[in-house]
């Protein structure tokens, strides 16, 4: 019984599958036997009772016939696996006998046969491996079945890794990645789309709302400031009153500049648009920001928040994992969603049977021979009473119908030839 798409093979199933073939081997070779020894008991007692009955000639002539090419064909079946009755026969126990040369045809046979891109690209053209894909991930049961699998090996995978060795790498791609970035073009397409949106007004707008906060905050200082740089012979009252002069007309004067139309603002705003022509055109400006770049990515604070990545990372993959299914049921959901656009999409199962024909050009196709080896290493390593038994195993059942067949055609030969040698005398 085949399980269902969302389940594993049972572990037993070879097992199983191995004890039916045996069975089955035992019954044909039973059958074939007792074939044999019933042409046997047929010829002696068409022997002994030929002269009352002279048409049991037939009868005899068939059963002989039978007993030769019966006994021909166990000869040559037995003489495969082993010595046909224990005797040094030449040319029997062939399989035994060259069983690391089978290993090596056997391995031969199937990575220039069967691992060609000739042969195996066209069948798995054929399979059609992204559709059959996205008819098995659209079912729920199955997408859950992988998300699951996934969210289980995901911890032990993470816990397993050595923090050292992954905070460096992912430090230096981080820095390198970094690095490869330009941040005078980067920073002049940003200010670009704060112009575009009218967000550097706003920014400016902040500035001054910071301004006005710090004025007013601190005004007992600007006081106190202005006091301390006065000369000693001016009243501590024309202090106070320029002070107050000068935090009012400060604060006007920010008020002022939130108008449209206030020339500070204006000169901020072409200050920007200079400065995108700047980043975008002037050496000068660039290598400026490209030096600015180089120190903040070399600041030790920076570094120190780079390398804390892999542990915080780490850290939230865990916690998420452990809190409840929230991510296997997002993995599912994202399968399922994977498995209906896939099966929709046409250009998209082109994609993925492209990449699983190129995977299958790149690593199945050039390590045929090592496949190759692989399994004539696995069958040399394999002892002979194992090896013969597999091959039984396998092709027994029908070696038995051959012995079958031979007493069958054998005694039908005989018969014929007996009833030429009638029909001619």
């Amino acid at each position: 019984m085949v399980p269902p798409a969302n389940q594993p093979a049972p572990a037993n199933q070879l097992a199983v599958d191995d004890g039916l073939r045996l069975r089955a081997w035992r019954r044909m070779r039973r059958l074939a036997t007792g074939l044999l020894g019933l042409m046997l008991a047929v010829f002696l007692a068409a022997n002994a009772l030929e002269g009352r009955f002279p048409w049991l000639s037939f009868l005899k002539a068939f059963a002989e016939a039978a007993l030769v090419g019966g006994a021909a064909d166990w000869f040559a079946v037995t003489a495969l696996f082993r010595r046909p009755f224990g005797l040094p026969i030449p040319h029997t126990a062939i399989v035994p006998r060259n069983k690391d040369r089978v290993g090596t045809s056997l391995g031969g046979f199937i990575s220039n046969n069967f691992l060609s891109p000739e042969v195996i690209l066209p069948k798995v053209k054929a399979m059609d491996v992204a559709g059959r894909l996205a008819g098995w991930l659209a079912d729920e049961a199955n997408a859950r079945f992988v998300a699951r699998r996934i969210v289980a090996a995901v911890p032990p995978l993470v816990a397993a890794m050595q923090d050292e060795p992954v905070r460096r790498m992912l430090c230096q791609a981080a820095v390198e990645r970094l690095q490869a970035i330009e941040a005078a073009p980067l920073l002049s397409r940003i200010l670009t789309i704060l112009i575009a949106g009218g967000q550097h007004l706003a920014l400016f707008d902040l500035g001054l709302d910071g301004a006005r906060r710090f004025v007013v905050e601190n005004q007992e200082q600007i006081r106190q400031t202005i006091g301390e740089k006065s000369g000693w012979w001016v009243p501590e009252w024309i202090d106070a009153k320029l002070a107050e002069r000068i935090i009012a007309g400060g604060l006007e004067t920010l008020e002022e500049m939130r108008a449209p139309d206030h020339p500070w603002r204006l000169q901020f705003q072409d200050g920007v648009g200079g400065l995108i022509d700047r980043l975008a055109h002037s050496p000068q400006t660039r290598a400026h920001a490209e030096a600015l770049k180089e120190e903040i990515i070399g600041h030790s604070e920076v570094q120190a928040y780079i390398e804390s990545l892999w542990l915080e990372a780490k850290r939230v993959i865990l916690a998420d994992l452990a809190a409840g299914d929230r991510i296997e049921r997002t993995l599912t959901g994202a399968l399922g969603g994977f498995g209906e656009r896939l099966r929709e999409d046409r250009t998209l199962r082109d994609v993925v049977n492209s990449w699983v024909n190129r995977a299958i050009l790149h690593i199945v196709v050039p390590n045929r021979q090592r496949i190759g080896s692989f399994l004539a290493g696995v069958v040399r390593s394999w002892d002979t009473p194992t090896l013969v038994g597999k091959l039984e195993l396998q092709v027994g059942r029908d070696l038995q119908y051959i012995r079958i067949n031979g007493t069958l055609v054998g005694g039908l030969v005989g018969l014929a030839i007996h009833a030429l040698s009638v029909a001619l005398g």
